[in-house]
């Protein structure tokens, strides 16, 4: 094994251990790691955008849980959200300078994802047809 990757693995070390108890990047991969976080980055990715707009761009999502990320990630510093005092209050949502540092990252993470799901979903198919009794469980 070559210096330089003994060197990433150290600087890579797990959080938990008795020498290294909390590192920080769980939280923070917890938030920028969790789908619908990633998926409200990627559409505000392209600008500013109004509640509905994102609900109707992100398949699936709860208008609860589009509140609850938008409101995690503002707490963050990834999202600024904008209420204008206009009746109904119209309120719009967009990146931080700090949330489209990450939006080139997470757009590699959507385009990978894109490029290797059939893959991805023919090998489940082939484990779950060669391990049916824990296909249930996985």
């Amino acid at each position: 094994m070559s210096a330089g990757h003994t060197a990433v693995t150290d600087a890579l070390a797990p959080c938990g251990l008795p020498e290294h108890p909390d590192c920080g990047i769980r939280d923070v991969l917890d938030r920028i790691g969790d789908k619908w976080s990633v998926l409200a980055i990627v559409e505000l990715s392209s600008g500013v955008r109004r509640f509905r707009e994102l609900q109707r761009a992100i398949h699936g999502i709860s208008q609860r849980m589009l509140t609850l990320t938008l409101r995690r990630l503002e707490r963050d510093g990834l999202v600024l959200r904008t209420a204008y005092p206009t009746v109904p209050v119209t309120v719009t949502y967009e990146l931080t300078e700090r949330g489209r540092s990450l939006t080139h990252l997470v757009r590699q993470l959507a385009d990978w994802s894109l490029a290797h799901k059939d893959a991805i979903a023919q090998s489940r198919h082939a484990w779950d047809a060669a391990n049916p009794r824990q296909a249930a469980s996985a």
